[in-house]
C-alpha cells in the first residue's frame, strides 16, 4: 500500500551558526489510508515540525514529503497552496473561526476563498457529519467550545481531503467534549477510510488512535501499534512509553 503521506529522510533545521537547532534529524515515516496516527513526544521533540512539514506548511532542509502521490518539493508556492486547500484538512487547538460568519459560512469559507461556490448540500452534509445540522445559522459566540471545534472539523472535511492533520485538537476542551471530537476523528477513519494524523501531548487522546509515533530530539524513538479501531493501545501504555522516552530509556526506533 502506498502511504497517503510519506516523509522520506526529512531533516528540518532552524536558525544558523551557534543558534542552529535541528528539529527533525532524518525522519522517515508513512501514514496509510484509513489509519489514525497520534504523534507524541516531549516539548521540543519535533512533533509539530513533523506535522508542519507533512502538511506543506514548512519546507524541510532536506528529504522529501509526498502527499496523495504528489511530491511537495516539486511544487512552487502557488501549487503548494492549491494542494493544501484541496487535499489537506487542518484542525487546530485554536478553532480559527471567523466570528462574524455563521457555522455554515465558516464551513464554506475555504471553498469561497478558492473562488468556488460550495453546494449547499455539501455544507449541510459536513455539518450533519459532525452533529451540528441544527446549528448552521449560529455564529461562533453562540456555540460552545466543542461545537466550535466540530465546525472547524466540518470545515476541514468540506473539500474531501486526502488527509486530516490535527494539532492538539482537544487542548482547549474539557474531557467530555474532547471525547466527542476524538470520536468524530475515529469515525472518519473507521467509517470513511480517512487518514488522520494528530499531534497531542495527552495519552488519553492518543489512545483513540490505532498507532502512536513517539519522537525525541527530532527522531522517532518508539512506536505503538494497536489492532485497529482503538484496539490494543491504552492511555496507561502510552503514558508509560512516553515517560520512558523522557527518561532516556528508549533508543531510536528508526
Amino acid at each position: 500500500m502506498t502511504p497517503t503521506v510519506l516523509l522520506d529522510d526529512v531533516r528540518a533545521v532552524y536558525g544558523s551558526g551557534t543558534r542552529q537547532v535541528t528539529a527533525l534529524a532524518g525522519v522517515t515515516v508513512g501514514f496509510d489510508r484509513g489509519t489514525f496516527t497520534a504523534v507524541m513526544g516531549p516539548s521540543g521533540s519535533g512533533k509539530s515540525t513533523l506535522l508542519h512539514c507533512a502538511a506543506g506548511l514548512d519546507r524541510p532542509a532536506s528529504g522529501s514529503v509526498t502527499v496523495d502521490g504528489t511530491r511537495l518539493d516539486d511544487l512552487d508556492e502557488d501549487a503548494l497552496t492549491r494542494l493544501r486547500r484541496d487535499r489537506i484538512g487542518f484542525v487546530f487547538q485554536a478553532f480559527n473561526l471567523v466570528s462574524t460568519l455563521t457555522a455554515a459560512q465558516n464551513v464554506a469559507l475555504p471553498q469561497r476563498l478558492a473562488g468556488r461556490r460550495p453546494a449547499g448540500d455539501d455544507v449541510a452534509a459536513a455539518l450533519t457529519a459532525v452533529g451540528l445540522a441544527d446549528r448552521a445559522g449560529h455564529r461562533p459566540s453562540e456555540l460552545s467550545g466543542g461545537e466550535q471545534q466540530r465546525v472547524a472539523l466540518a470545515r476541514a472535511l468540506i473539500s474531501r481531503p486526502a488527509v486530516v492533520f490535527a494539532d492538539e485538537p482537544t487542548g482547549a476542551l474539557d474531557s467530555a467534549t474532547s471525547r466527542q471530537v476524538l470520536a468524530l476523528l475515529r469515525a472518519l477513519v473507521d467509517e470513511h477510510g480517512q487518514t488522520v494524523v494528530m499531534v497531542t501531548h495527552d495519552p488519553v487522546a492518543a489512545a483513540w488512535a490505532d498507532r502512536v509515533v513517539i519522537l525525541a530530539d527530532g527522531r522517532i524513538v518508539d512506536e505503538l501499534v494497536g489492532s485497529g479501531g482503538r484496539g490494543g493501545i491504552t492511555a496507561e501504555t502510552v503514558a508509560a512509553r512516553t515517560a520512558a522516552v523522557e527518561a532516556g530509556a528508549v533508543g531510536p526506533a528508526c
